[in-house]
């Protein structure tokens, strides 16, 4: 007889399958993350720079919403990532509940340089606040590269009630913090 994942019983007629557990074959856990804020504050490049390891100083405007997956590991359980780069937020453009649904994490992203796009991550945080309750959220203050220009300060991010604990600065251009970020909405995904 040879091995197989599934166990046969009943007669040729009426035969049913039921699965035997295997390490090997435990499925892949798939987490879904939204990445949100204003436009321009740095979404598609953190994720560019997670997922493909690069950066580009060209700007490119996200319409909608663009996927990018990545697989990892952590703790011993299969993760699969489904990294929603969402459109940003702007005086002609409002985040779309729909877009949030079923989502595991949120990654708020701030660009430093524009004291705009916290007055705007403050509507952001409300709107997913109300459509998905308590999940867990980061926040991703961008452009640390550009810590110079900074219009604000880390002080002023208290008003959005994210822990120092979840609470990153960051730069894509750099690669600061961009993988422990990721590593961070991992763990509160999955130990959740």
């Amino acid at each position: 007889m040879t091995w197989s994942p599934f166990q046969v019983s009943g007669n040729a007629e009426h035969e049913s399958r039921s699965f035997i557990p295997n390490k090997r074959l435990l499925p892949m856990m798939n987490k879904k993350i939204c990445m949100v804020g204003a436009f321009a504050v740095g979404k598609t490049s953190l994720v560019k720079r997670y997922v493909e390891s690069l950066f580009s100083e060209k700007y490119h405007t996200t319409i909608g919403v663009k996927i990018d997956k990545k697989n990892l590991t952590y703790q011993n359980k299969d993760v699969q990532l489904m990294i929603w780069d969402i459109e940003g937020v702007d005086i002609f453009t409002d985040l779309k509940p729909s877009y949030l649904r079923g989502a595991s994490g949120i990654l708020l992203v701030i660009d430093g340089t524009r004291s705009k796009s916290l007055e705007t991550a403050k509507q952001v945080k409300q709107l997913v606040d109300d459509n998905l309750g308590k999940i867990p959220t980061l926040l991703l203050i961008n452009k640390s590269d550009l810590r110079e220009s900074w219009q604000f300060s880390e002080d002023d991010t208290k008003s959005l009630a994210i822990s120092e604990n979840n609470t990153f600065i960051t730069s894509a251009k750099t690669d600061q913090n961009v993988e422990r970020a990721f590593e961070r909405i991992t763990h509160l995904m999955v130990e959740d």
